[in-house]
């Protein structure tokens, strides 16, 4: 059974995603503020955290960074609920490491809908056998969801390892956005292609010695990227 950790300072959004979510068989924990958020992750094994930005002790974008700082966690789901619909608020969450954003007030269903969606995608990407690429400097662990680049690991979010995921295992092929945005975030995000331009900017600045001339993610201009063949 799947853990769920809801964070969430309004009582009765609480209840409602609870209620919802339990009904489809998921375990879940409750947290009114962000303090309290981070003890349950600590001390339980959380699958997924369905975290508010608006809290008054210490906020999501807070939480979030702690999360994705600390190594025991850094590759935990993050489901973002915002008040806040403006562009730049959902790029700060996607830059902090949050894995989907969805703005209030939402649907539950869909709400629900994107649980099941990442779930899936997390299992999907469960390599069947122990598998270790090297591309220059940069070694990428499939079965361990690392990456080490000159033998010093680099923090990941879980978008950023599945998106270097796919364009290594498409060496050679161009990608355009929107096919990375259905093999990503799936068909249920409703973002556009700047997330993955977002995204994209966010591995090389992680594994490129020189994010102005990249040496593995390429652009292809007016269509894509592409991970250049012979970058190990």
């Amino acid at each position: 059974m799947k853990n769920i950790l809801i964070v969430d300072d309004e009582p009765h959004i609480v209840e409602l995603i609870k209620f919802n979510l339990q009904k489809e068989g998921y375990n879940t924990f409750e947290a009114e503020n962000g303090n309290t958020a981070l003890d349950i992750i600590k001390n339980n094994r959380i699958d997924l955290v369905i975290l508010d930005i608006m809290m008054s002790d210490k906020d999501g974008y807070e939480v979030l960074k702690e999360i994705r700082f600390n190594k025991e966690t850094k590759n935990l789901p993050v489901i973002l609920l915002s008040a806040k619909s403006e562009e730049i608020d959902r790029i700060l969450g996607l830059e902090l490491g949050a894995d989907d954003y969805i703005t209030k007030p939402f649907s539950v269903k869909e709400l629900v809908a994107r649980v099941k969606a990442l779930f899936r995608r997390i299992e999907s990407l469960k390599p069947d056998v122990e598998e270790k690429i090297r591309f220059g400097d940069v070694e990428v662990d499939f079965t361990k969801r690392s990456v080490k680049k000159r033998n010093q690991e680099v923090s990941l979010s879980f978008k950023e390892f599945e998106l270097l995921k796919l364009l290594i295992e498409n060496r050679g092929r161009v990608l355009d956005r929107d096919f990375i945005l259905q093999r990503v975030w799936g068909y249920e995000f409703d973002g556009d292609t700047r997330t993955v331009d977002v995204h994209i900017r966010f591995l090389r600045r992680k594994l490129e010695d020189d994010e102005k001339n990249p040496r593995y993610i390429e652009t292809v201009r007016g269509v894509g990227y592409r991970f250049r063949e012979g970058s190990d």
